[in-house]
């Protein structure tokens, strides 16, 4: 399936009328290309001319797009940046738009070369999109128009209508209603579009001392992406708070909402985003969630499950009864793969409801419904409900109370399937966790049929990964997780276009299942601590998140520094005393 950015790519070219219906269902149906090879294949298989490319590339970044052919470099064009380093990273620098640097480049989305830039200069900095061959031209004197010939930059601006001087103090909460009677609204929009274009799952605006930070957050990583004049975030606060109908005069307090993007653009992006705001030291600041309302649910096999792990996940999610819990910090996959499990398991004979707070993914055959806790209707008070409505299976969002715990245990034991989440580190702490919210441990040895942790963990870049032999440290890690030795992968310091120069592209999950047993439920019957519940779970077949991860590595799926980084190395050894309580649950089991 194609990424977004690619999909927006082929449908403007459809619509200029560059690419025929056939063409355009061909491309759509392609896997596994990147951008570059894309736009290789468009002008060399389909004969896509220069000036269509570069407009539906411009759609899909999102950018003004500029021809550079009768641009004429002016003086000021490197009054904040060296000649040589813009040849050297193949942009082009047109002036100053306000106190933004106005750059052209014909590849807006390079990670790198965003970092090499905010290095190099101090002021903010704006891309317009070119062709990359139209930039060399720019710096060959002898392709250059005359002296009278060329447009200056003050052409450039009124052409692009780029306008960044914001004065978000004197901004009426009148045009923060209207799409296009405010720049702080434009840039608003950009933000999140830049966002949804970049793939990233979360937006960050930080008010600091002396600017606005705006930072993203792909493949698990935060990327800084605009630094903004400090008076704007206020700006960007209220008109956020009127997109999700907050209250904008107050600013002490913490607020939450959700904001239905669609309503909100003219350019077809659906996401929803969940507004969380919190006053900082410098002003009050915000994160938002981004929810892709197109993007669909993946195959419990596309997930990052091994072999062994699937098929016994598989197994498990199609007991007639009993809980399925989820474990994991919060941007784990989770949601991922409960969707997945509810899509694995749907037919038309089983009755599924679901309480969630948000609904991320819209699920055909099941009944979905949104949490509204300012009106009293939260987990708790749906699972009673479902109760009364002859369910089969249910998915709680979360379990974050004792309420909520207790019925939904009850409802595992009087013959419902139940799947729910809840934040520990790893799959034995969920019992610990249960223990906390009140639950006896003979309700949960009952009731539990199993619990999944997970993390996300960056893919190599297939592309450009180096291949070397673990010496040492990294070897004795290896060793001791899963007694393997061989050849690994690293990610490539300096990148490829392929992977944006970062060295890693796309993510995938680890997991670690612990199914209940016999001597698992005797264990919990006895109260017995996370690390003897743990060590039972080895000896009856659980593999770590430790030991998935170096899996990942051996594979060549990651690297063992990203494996480290996500997940902590197991205990290689178990005290006297876990020694012991182990010995006597057995025991015990045994004359039982």
């Amino acid at each position: 399936m194609l990424a977004r950015s690619q999909r927006v790519l082929v449908e403007e070219l459809h619509a200029l009328g560059s690419l025929d219906e056939v063409q355009l269902k061909k491309l759509m149906a392609s896997e596994g290309i990147s951008g570059k090879d894309m736009e290789k294949i468009l002008v060399e298989e389909y004969k896509v001319k220069s000036s269509p490319l570069l407009l539906a590339r411009s759609k899909a970044y999102n950018l003004s797009a500029f021809n550079l052919a009768n641009f004429k470099i002016g003086d000021n064009c490197f009054e904040h940046l060296e000649v040589e380093f813009c040849k050297k990273n193949h942009i082009l620098p047109l002036g100053m738009v306000g106190s933004y640097i106005c750059i052209a480049t014909a590849d807006p989305l390079n990670p790198s070369l965003r970092g090499k830039l905010e290095e190099e200069i101090k002021k903010p900095f704006y891309f317009v999109l070119a062709e990359g061959e139209a930039i060399a031209d720019a710096y060959d004197e002898g392709k250059r128009g005359g002296a009278g010939a060329g447009i200056q930059f003050g052409e450039v601006v009124q052409s692009l209508g780029l306008e960044f001087e914001i004065d978000a103090e004197n901004i009426d909460e009148d045009d923060l209603e209207d799409e296009e009677s405010a720049p702080i609204v434009l840039l608003t929009n950009r933000i999140i579009e830049d966002a949804y274009f970049s793939g990233a799952s979360d937006i960050h605006i930080e008010p600091l001392e002396k600017n606005t930070r705006v930072r993203v957050r792909i493949d698990g990583v935060l990327k800084e992406r605009l630094s903004l004049p400090a008076s704007v975030c206020r700006g960007i606060m209220s008109r956020l708070k009127v997109m999700c109908n907050l209250d904008i005069t107050e600013k002490r307090r913490p607020q939450d909402g959700r904001i239905v993007f669609k309503f909100f653009n003219r350019k077809g992006i659906d996401v929803d985003l969940r507004l969380s705001t919190c006053p900082m030291n410098h002003g009050e600041g915000c994160v938002m969630r981004v929810l892709d309302k197109a993007k669909s649910t993946l195959p419990l096999a596309d997930l990052g499950f091994t072999d062994d792990n699937l098929v016994t996940y598989k197994e498990l999610i199609k007991q007639p009864y009993g809980m399925v819990l989820h474990c994991g910090p919060t941007g784990s996959g989770k949601s991922m793969t409960l969707y997945s499990a509810l899509g694995e398991i749907n037919r038309a004979d089983v009755c599924i409801r679901t309480a969630e707070d948000p609904i991320e993914y819209t699920l055909p055959g099941i009944i979905q419904v949104q949490m509204h806790r300012k009106i009293g209707v939260t987990f708790a008070e749906m699972l009673r409900a479902f109760l009364r409505q002859d369910p089969d299976i249910i998915l709680v969002g979360e379990i974050r109370d004792r309420e909520t715990a207790h019925i939904a245990v009850e409802a595992a034991l009087t013959g419902h399937l139940l799947f729910s989440t809840v934040h520990t580190n790893d799959a034995p702490y969920t019992v610990s966790r249960l223990l906390d919210l009140g639950i006896e441990p003979f309700m949960i040895s009952s009731a539990l049929i199993c619990a999944l942790a997970q993390r996300l963990i960056r893919r190599v870049c297939e592309t450009c990964r180096q291949e070397y032999k673990p010496e040492g440290l990294e070897a004795e890690i290896i060793k001791n997780a899963i007694d393997w030795h061989g050849s690994i992968y690293k990610a490539n310091p300096v990148g490829c276009p392929n992977c944006g120069q970062s060295g890693y592209r796309g993510r995938t999950g680890i997991h670690e299942i612990m199914s209940n047993s016999e001597e698992l439920t005797s264990a919990i019957n006895r109260g017995k601590e996370a690390s003897v519940l743990k060590r039972i779970a080895i000896k009856t077949g659980m593999k770590t998140l430790h030991q998935d991860s170096i899996y990942k590595v051996k594979d060549g799926v990651t690297t063992l520094e990203e494996a480290l980084l996500t997940v902590s190395p197991d205990r290689e050894d178990f005290t006297e005393e876990e020694e012991a309580a182990m010995e006597q649950a057995n025991q015990a089991l045994a004359d039982a």
